[in-house]
């Protein structure tokens, strides 16, 4: 759902509703003396807000901590991460949406994969302004720029999805059952698409039934702005995995899939092609039917139709202005052929 990275600089929190009674809510669940001093908000992300807090104890805190323009980090200090959910859409389902994330972050706190440690849970919004969660800061950022980087960053994605597949999960701890994002009657062609048989074809492949797959613990929204990283070169590391909201438990293809489909966008068709023969090279278990295979992609990929504008507004946050909606929607469609050419 969200891609985020740190701003260039932190700023106030802006005042009034949406702040107040948040603030007092997230310092009754810190450490005695410890407070909120700085607030940045995180850029990238369109179904929630996101906020760095910075936080300190003692004197550093000073009066009216949380509220001045220009802070900093302190030494000593530490960072949490606020999500909180805003839109009315979003409102409306942010109590299972956190709900679902921090019963996640309960389960992958015993290690295995990077992700955020849970601080404290205000689903319904009972004592925030908005409905929010606050959980650990994790080190690294958002990598999605196209640099000399994009190949490593793509084989350090298959690994990691192949040990969040990996995870053993208990029946009585897994996660709801996947929800397919579209249906062939939902799927928006564009109109003044000049190959409007690849999309016929596509579609068709998506009214079969649901082929028989092997379940597994999802991540659901996995994706290059949802991963962290430090480092560059030789020493570039995934450093996290954010935003567990979607997680869900059904088959590897369709986590796969996802993470296919926005590569292609970002970086071009064939690097969101060989994402899965990355995965495969890390160790993950895809179906071996090609025709399943070919389904889960192109149930995700027409997900995105008609060009993908939604998700690409956090990526020019990021820096990706050149992912105008006429690129990222020739790249969908080429992407969608090339599928069918491969598949079908």
């Amino acid at each position: 759902m969200d891609a985020f990275a740190p701003p260039h600089e932190p700023h106030a929190p802006s005042g009034g509703r949406d702040w107040a009674a948040t603030l007092r809510w997230v310092e009754r669940g810190l450490a005695p003396g410890h407070r909120v001093r700085a607030v940045a908000d995180l850029r990238g992300g369109w179904t929630s807000r996101m906020r760095r807090l910075d936080i300190v104890s003692g004197p550093e805190a000073g009066p009216g901590a949380g509220a001045g323009p220009g802070a900093g980090p302190v030494p000593g200090g530490y960072g949490l991460v606020l999500r909180s959910f805003v839109k009315p859409f979003y409102l409306r389902h942010a109590p299972a949406l956190l709900t679902r994330e921090a019963g996640v972050l309960r389960l992958l706190a015993d290690g295995g994969v990077p992700a955020a440690r849970l601080h404290a849970l205000d689903a319904a919004g009972a004592f925030c302004d908005h409905p929010s969660l606050v959980m650990s800061l994790l080190p690294g950022g958002v990598r999605v720029a196209q640099d000399s980087d994009v190949e490593r960053r793509a084989d350090l994605l298959a690994a990691q999805l192949a040990a969040v597949h990996a995870l053993a999960v208990v029946p009585g701890e897994r996660p709801r059952a996947f929800e397919a994002w579209t249906t062939p009657e939902r799927v928006r062609v564009p109109g003044a698409t000049a190959r409007p048989g690849v999309w016929r074809r596509a579609v068709d492949v998506i009214r079969r039934e649901v082929p028989a797959y092997r379940p597994c613990f999802l991540h659901r929204d996995f994706h290059p702005g949802n991963v962290l990283f430090t480092g560059q070169g030789a020493g570039l590391a995934v450093s996290g995995v954010v935003d567990w909201v979607e997680t869900s438990w059904g088959p590897a293809d369709l986590d796969v899939a996802h993470c296919s489909t926005t590569l292609a966008l970002l970086h071009g068709v064939d690097t969101g092609l060989d994402f899965a023969a990355r995965y495969l090279a890390a160790g993950g278990t895809l179906e071996t039917d090609r025709g399943a295979h070919l389904y889960w992609r192109l149930l995700d990929a027409l997900a995105f139709a008609p060009d993908a504008e939604k998700v690409a507004v956090p990526w020019r946050e990021l820096g990706r202005g050149d992912l105008t909606p006429a690129l990222l929607g020739r790249r969908l469609e080429d992407y969608l052929e090339a599928l069918l050419d491969r598949y079908a």
